[in-house]
C-alpha cells in the first residue's frame, strides 16, 4: 500500500490483520527493510492484532528523497498515516532508529493515543560522554561526524532463515540503500537523547536488547528501567542487532508476554 505524507513523499506500507483489531505500527532501522519483520507479524496477526508495517522514507521500497532528514519528520510521517488509518491506543515497535521515531512521535504527540512502545535494541543516547558510556560503538562528540561516514559495520551475530536472506538480497538489489543521502539523517539520529521521554513515559516500554549486539551494550536496557517504571528490559541469547530477524522465536516470546500484560 501507499501513503503520501504532507510534503509530497510516498511511503509503502503493509496493513495486515482485521481493521478492528488491536493495532500494532512497526518502523525498521536505518538501511532496513520491513521484510525483516515477517516472522514477527505473522505471530501477531495469529494473536487478532492489526500490523502496519512502513518503509519509512528512503528506507526499502518508499521513495527516496532529500527531503525530512530529520527524526522529527519520520515522527510526522508516522503521526500522518496514523490519523490516515484512524488507527487508536496504537502498539509501537521499533528497531534502531525506528525506535528513536517512536521516541520522536511520543515527544511531539504525547502518549494518549499510544498503549505501548517496544525498542528492539536501540540505546536512548548514541553518544558518548563523561556521564554516560552506552551509546552506539564508542562514539563521542569529538569523532561521530567521521566515524558515521564510514560504513556501519555487521549488524547481526546470528545468519537469517535462508527463504528471509534470499529475500532481502532481492529488495537490496532492487530498492538499493543510499548512504551519502542518508548521512544528515543519520547525524541527527545520532545527536539525540531520549531519556528525558523515557523517564517521563506515560505508558508501557519494552527494551529487547541482543546479547551480542554489535551496536549497543545491553546493559543500557538495564540502566532505563530504573528511569521510569514503565520499562520492562528483556536480553535475547545468541542475537545482534536485528533481534527480531535472528531469533524471531525467542523475539516472539517475549513480545507475546509483554503484550498479554499490557492487554490486562
Amino acid at each position: 500500500m501507499k501513503f503520501y505524507t504532507n510534503d509530497n513523499v510516498e511511503l509503502v506500507y503493509d496493513d495486515q490483520g482485521e481493521p478492528t483489531d488491536q493495532p500494532v505500527v512497526i518502523l525498521s532501522g536505518i538501511g532496513a527493510y520491513k521484510e525483516y519483520w515477517e516472522e514477527t507479524i505473522a505471530e501477531l496477526v495469529t494473536r487478532h492484532y492489526r500490523v502496519i508495517n512502513v518503509d519509512a522514507r528512503n528506507q526499502g521500497q518508499s521513495e527516496h528523497t532529500s527531503k525530512g532528514l530529520r527524526i522529527s519528520r519520520h515522527a510526522a510521517d508516522l503521526f500522518e498515516l496514523v490519523e490516515k488509518l484512524q488507527l487508536q491506543k496504537l502498539i509501537l515497535m521499533g528497531n534502531s532508529m525506528g525506535a528513536s521515531t517512536m521516541f520522536a512521535y511520543l515527544s511531539l504527540y504525547g502518549a494518549a493515543n499510544v498503549k505501548a512502545v517496544v525498542d528492539v535494541d536501540q540505546s536512548p543516547k548514541m553518544i558518548n560522554d563523561q556521564q554516560w558510556h552506552l551509546g552506539f560503538k564508542d562514539i563521542t562528540w569529538d569523532d561521530f561526524h567521521e566515524v558515521l561516514k564510514q560504513p556501519l559495520g555487521k549488524t547481526t551475530y546470528t545468519n537469517f532463515a535462508d527463504g528471509l536472506f534470499k529475500k532481502l538480497q532481492e529488495l537490496k538489489h532492487q530498492y538499493p540503500y543510499d548512504a551519502d543521502l542518508n548521512y544528515p539523517l543519520l547525524v541527527d539520529h545520532a545527536t539525540q537523547d531520549w531519556r528525558d521521554i523515557i523517564a517521563n513515559l506515560q505508558c508501557p516500554l519494552l527494551i529487547v536488547s541482543g546479547q551480542e549486539s554489535p551496536f549497543f551494550n545491553p546493559e543500557f536496557g538495564e540502566v532505563a528501567t530504573r528511569m521510569s517504571e514503565q520499562v520492562n528490559h528483556v536480553v535475547i541469547p545468541r542475537a545482534g542487532h536485528l533481534v527480531m530477524a535472528e531469533q524471531p522465536a525467542e523475539f516472539n516470546a517475549e513480545l507475546v508476554k509483554f503484550l498479554a500484560n499490557v492487554a490486562e
